[in-house]
């Protein structure tokens, strides 16, 4: 029996069922430190992988890309706080002033690392490129979003412990990239030969990170603490800032020349915003109850960039494959 053409593919449904099942069983408590343990042994793993996979000579192309990691790093510190600060008079009647300044908050956060990569990757775009700029973005926005909090909305605070965070980038993120470097020696070919593999841990990761972040918010209370009417406005303005962002950055990256690979790296690290970084910077920056409203427009966000970039990079991953010499070579 054929698929019906308005099913959505079933990475997409699995995501659904993550959001799902999140909202009727959180995860929390002691299961949910442990959950969070096994996510980031998953996260980790992904990176492992694409260590593994990775030739050297795609990751200096990649990180030498000097023009797409301007780009990156343009539409994440400075195309989101413009947009937020345009569209005030669209936004704040929609959601109220506090949900709004949530909404300033999110648009001075660095790009999302893990789900970055896992989407580029699921899209066959170009994997280096994008482990270095979703890499360097988050550790710029240690020092950089706490400065533009303060220009967008003249909160203050501290920037929280940095050489912490630096610590917890790379012992997550860049050893395990780099330990698979050094076992790519032994176990590349086998990578190469187990695509399908390599993908089921990208989709595996978003899974555990859905459900983690959904469970956090509804723990939180996110279905009690707003008003239905609020929250429909929330979410409203959530698709229309992630809309604005995604048809800006591809409509950028394509004017500046850039091939499909790198336009797909620019759509996914350039138009994501981090909730495992942003969380954290929400409780050094914001204190007592004004932290949920902070933090809630952030939990939306993060929920509907997370759907719409699946479906975008199921229909990226779709078109014919060339082979890349880079990947390939020893």
């Amino acid at each position: 029996m054929a698929r019906p053409r308005f099913m959505p593919d079933n990475f997409t449904l699995c995501l659904i069922a993550a959001m799902a099942t999140a909202s009727l069983l959180p995860v929390q408590g002691e299961v949910a430190v442990v959950f969070g343990w096994v996510t980031n042994l998953a996260i980790a793993l992904l990176f492992f992988m694409h260590g593994a996979k990775l030739s050297r000579d795609a990751i200096w192309a990649g990180a030498t890309h000097w023009r797409l990691h301007l780009v990156v790093f343009g539409c994440t510190f400075l195309l989101f706080p413009l947009l937020g600060l345009a569209l005030k008079p669209i936004l704040a009647p929609l959601m109220g002033h506090e949900l709004y300044l949530g909404m300033l908050f999110l648009c001075a956060l660095p790009a999302t690392v893990q789900s970055a990569i896992a989407f580029t990757s699921l899209a066959r775009g170009n994997v280096a490129a994008a482990v270095c700029s979703a890499a360097t973005s988050s550790l710029l926005g240690i020092f950089l979003t706490p400065l533009l909090v303060m220009l967008l909305m003249g909160a203050e605070g501290g920037s929280g412990d940095t050489l912490d965070a630096v610590w917890q980038i790379t012992l997550q993120l860049l050893l395990p990239f780099v330990a698979g470097q050094f076992a790519r020696r032994w176990i590349g070919h086998w990578v190469g030969r187990n695509k399908l593999w390599l993908k089921n841990v990208d989709q595996g990761s978003i899974l555990l990170v859905v459900y983690g972040a959904f469970s956090a918010a509804v723990v939180e209370g996110l279905w009690q603490s707003t008003p239905l009417l609020q929250l429909g406005g929330l979410v409203l303005a959530c698709c229309i800032l992630l809309a604005l962002v995604l048809v800006l950055v591809e409509q950028l990256s394509r004017r500046l020349g850039f091939n499909v690979e790198d336009r797909i790296t620019i759509l996914f690290a350039g138009s994501k915003k981090s909730l495992a970084t942003g969380v954290p910077m929400a409780q050094v920056l914001f204190a007592g109850a004004s932290m949920g409203a902070m933090i809630l427009p952030l939990m939306i966000f993060h929920q509907i960039q997370l759907m719409v970039c699946a479906v975008l990079a199921e229909r990226y991953a779709r078109r014919p494959e060339v082979a890349d010499p880079l990947a390939e070579s020893a």
